[in-house]
């Protein structure tokens, strides 16, 4: 096992955004988190990430306790955090983005084949290198974001909505990204509200309601949920 949470629970003032939800990663394994907006996803990648901190519970990553570090440590383990809505460093060039995503690392020459291999990914980054993040579309900001993680060389990523607000053809090119990204040996959890692509990229997923895992399993049998269908997949 790769990643586990054990009861977390996370507040916001006196609301509870999360409620006692369990969830475990294994290593070279694509987990999804689907469910409604509001529904507590993107706490719980902030809470894993260190970005918030848990009012109870607990986060184990590889065999230790995780819950109470600061996010810069976390990311030193090997946790790399894809925030919702395309963040990157837009008075920035392209490649000073994609550098400060190797900001940790001190392997200098895999730092740097690891540029050309995301520039092997994403062409179009190549091509706007010294261009300012801020001025690139939402498609290609999307990409840099996952390009920029990717340089900290993570065994874990946590991606939070990639495909929100891109237009068909996009998500369908994020979808192959993801798969990629997989294939490589990169962990993943993924908080999607587009359920459909979600199940379909994973091996594991879990629905989070209200701040509560209510269900869990295989992706493919939750695909097959007629609960699930008709909650998230209009079926």
């Amino acid at each position: 096992m790769l990643l586990e949470t054990r009861n977390l629970r996370v507040v916001y003032g006196r609301a509870e955004a999360i409620k006692a939800a369990s969830i475990s990663v294994d290593k070279g394994s694509v987990v999804s988190i689907v469910g409604a907006n509001g529904a507590g996803k993107t706490t719980i990648l902030r809470t894993i990430s260190g970005l918030k901190r848990a009012a109870s519970g607990e986060i184990w990553f590889e065999g230790k306790r995780i819950d109470e570090m600061p996010a810069h440590d976390i990311v030193k383990l090997g946790i790399a955090h894809i925030p919702e809505g395309r963040v990157v460093f837009a008075p920035m060039t392209v490649l000073d983005n994609l550098r400060m995503g190797a900001f940790l690392r001190k392997d200098k020459e895999q730092t740097a084949r690891d540029l050309g291999l995301m520039y092997r990914h994403f062409p179009v980054l190549e091509k706007r290198g010294g261009q300012l993040a801020g001025s690139l579309s939402g498609g290609e900001q999307q990409m840099l974001a996952i390009a920029r993680a990717l340089m900290a060389n993570p065994r874990l990523l946590l991606m939070d909505e990639p495909s929100m607000g891109l237009s068909p053809k996009l998500v369908v090119e994020v979808g192959n990204i993801i798969r990629d990204i997989h294939k490589s040996g990169v962990s993943i959890i993924l908080v999607e509200q587009n359920a459909r692509l979600a199940l379909k990229l994973s091996n594991k997923a879990y629905v989070l309601e209200v701040g509560s895992i209510t269900l869990g399993g295989d992706a493919r049998e939750l695909a097959n949920d007629e609960r699930v269908k008709k909650a998230y997949l209009g079926g």
